[in-house]
């Protein structure tokens, strides 16, 4: 029994790391309100090696639709506009002396339809990793009826414990992924 418990508990938290992992890569994307999360995935070159932006410089959000980039060093202001303009963010740094802006414009009709769609593919992913994480749960579980560790209703509520789990997951995607949508289509 403790073996089951054991595959139970590591889908539970391989299926949770699904949904943190969805959470961490919805958060990097733009929805018009300014958040230091939009610029965490730039890496900027710092004397021949490439660091997180955070590593480099300060950065806040001044208010609803810009940040403030803060380089610690003067002579990283350069590098820092360089990956910025690089990125795939689609904005454009300004620069007064050594403190970075960068304005979010208001997203287009077309732009908040296109990153809905993007928010519902990266849902979908998550969903399929989950039941991934599923399948290798059932297998290790007919595993253990063929070893015979198991008797075959162990087995059927087993399978029936995966089953819920997965279908809990499945739902907080869901509620991920449209809290994202409805908060880029209520701007």
């Amino acid at each position: 029994m403790s073996d089951l418990n054991g595959i139970k508990n590591d889908a539970q938290a391989r299926m949770g790391k699904c949904v943190e992992a969805l959470r961490h890569e919805l958060q990097r994307l733009r929805t018009g309100r300014a958040s230091t999360a939009l610029v965490e995935s730039v890496r900027v070159n710092y004397y021949g090696s490439d660091m997180p932006l955070a590593q480099v410089a300060t950065v806040a959000v001044t208010d609803a639709r810009s940040l403030t980039i803060t380089p610690w060093e003067k002579g990283m202001v350069g590098p820092i506009e360089k990956a910025i303009l690089a990125s795939d963010l689609g904005v454009t740094p300004t620069t007064a002396g050594t403190v970075i802006r960068i304005n979010l414009p208001p997203l287009t009709e077309e732009r908040r339809k296109d990153l809905a769609k993007h928010v519902a593919h990266e849902g979908e992913s998550a969903k399929v990793a989950v039941r991934n994480v599923r399948r290798d749960a059932m297998q290790q579980v007919k595993d253990l009826l063929k070893a015979k560790k198991i008797t075959e209703d162990e087995e059927r509520r087993s399978e029936d414990e995966v089953q819920k789990l997965t279908d809990r997951f499945v739902k907080e995607i869901d509620a991920v992924a449209k809290a994202k949508e409805d908060e880029l289509m209520a701007l």
